[in-house]
């Protein structure tokens, strides 16, 4: 049992209450069949559209999963994405005026945030959780730890030894030994800050990197630790950068041979283009504002706003509300972010509204919004 149909007041000629005859009945169960048949169906659909929904959930809380450091990742950016597609529609502005969405297309618009990260099943774990610039596995820094204790203690072995063969100054073997120790203590800290990978780097810094890896006598570093502490910005090399960047093709891919029903069509669309640049210098096929749909320029600005605020990420610290917005008004200006988008994201006030949803309270602090405006 599914529903009741309930008839009531069958009337004669004369407009009298009447019981129904047995010539009616077959006439009433028609359509009585066919709203049963309507209702199993709509019943059938829900369950579809429910099942899809919790498989998109379950591959992107498995990517979610696969790294410690990002997990949530996938779960914010679809709220972050809706957030200012929703704005848009109701907006006045003349910017989108011409944008409006259907119920089912406004249903499509946060299935693509689920699914924007799926490539990453491809991408090698040490990678996407590199969390300083000579980690694999494990962080080779305190293999260099090592060595640079053994040269401590080298240098005490030679100190030593020259103080007891009593042919020299012990008051300068003393200062010498001391200064020797804190050229190695000094080099030390600048390695270990180097390898952190938070600030750009600068050439005389990757100078001073190359001679310590010289070392004297026998390289303090191997070759491979040395060219990833000269990372000029974060803890990549471009090598592992490509790596990073490749799951976007694969993305594409393996949405592309999905049979997605007719209303999801644009997902593949959406959930690929989230790493392209409005000046089309993004990834992966360089496309340019006009060539990128606005959910898609939505899921792009919502990807770095959640990379940026993000407290769970292992290389960076969490920045604040008024360090975000600067920065993505600097990509504005770049052509990294839609202009008119953000404006919108920052007039509607959704930046803090996801603010108060996810961000911690020592995040928010006050933004002057009319600085980043126009």
């Amino acid at each position: 049992m599914i529903g009741v149909l309930q008839l009531i007041n069958a009337k004669d000629s004369a407009g009298e209450v009447i019981s129904f005859s047995d010539e009616v009945q077959p006439i009433i169960e028609a359509p009585a069949s066919q709203a049963a048949v309507a209702l199993d169906n709509q019943q059938l659909l829900a369950g579809q559209r429910e099942l899809l929904e919790s498989f998109i959930k379950l591959i992107a809380s498995a990517i979610d999963e696969k790294s410690p450091y990002t997990g949530g990742h996938c779960q914010r950016v679809p709220v972050l994405t809706e957030l200012p597609v929703e704005a848009a529609c109701e907006s006045d502005d003349p910017a989108f005026t011409d944008f409006n969405l259907s119920a089912d297309d406004r249903y499509e618009v946060p299935i693509p945030g689920w699914m924007h990260d799926c490539g990453k099943v491809t991408t090698p774990k040490y990678v996407t959780d590199k969390s300083t610039k000579i980690e694999t596995i494990f962080d080779r820094i305190e293999i260099a730890r090592m060595r640079f204790e053994m040269l401590r203690r080298d240098a005490e072995i030679v100190y030593l030894k020259k103080l007891a063969a009593h042919n020299q100054d012990a008051a300068q073997l003393k200062a010498a030994h001391d200064a020797e120790l804190a050229a190695l203590a000094d080099d030390w800290k600048f390695l270990e800050k180097a390898n952190v990978g938070g600030e750009a780097m600068a050439d005389a810094d990757i100078e001073r990197i190359k001679r310590i890896v010289a070392g004297k006598g026998s390289p303090l570093l191997s070759e491979n630790e040395g060219y990833n502490l000269v990372i000029r910005a974060g803890t990549l090399t471009k090598e592992e950068r490509t790596i990073i960047n490749n799951p976007m093709a694969v993305t594409i891919k393996m949405l592309e041979q999905l049979p997605f029903p007719r209303n999801f069509r644009r997902v593949p669309e959406i959930a690929g283009g989230h790493q392209e640049k409005m000046g089309g210098t993004g990834y992966p096929k360089g496309l340019t504002r006009d060539q990128i749909s606005l959910p898609a320029r939505a899921m792009a600005m919502a990807d770095i706003y959640e990379a940026l605020t993000a407290a769970d990420r292992p290389y960076k610290k969490a920045k604040t509300l008024s360090e975000t917005i600067r920065i993505m008004f600097n990509m504005k200006k770049t052509a990294h972010v839609d202009p008119e988008l953000l404006d919108l994201f920052l007039t509607s006030g959704v930046y803090k509204k996801y603010a108060e949803m996810f961000l911690k309270p020592e995040q928010i602090d006050d933004v002057d919004i009319t600085k980043y405006l126009g």
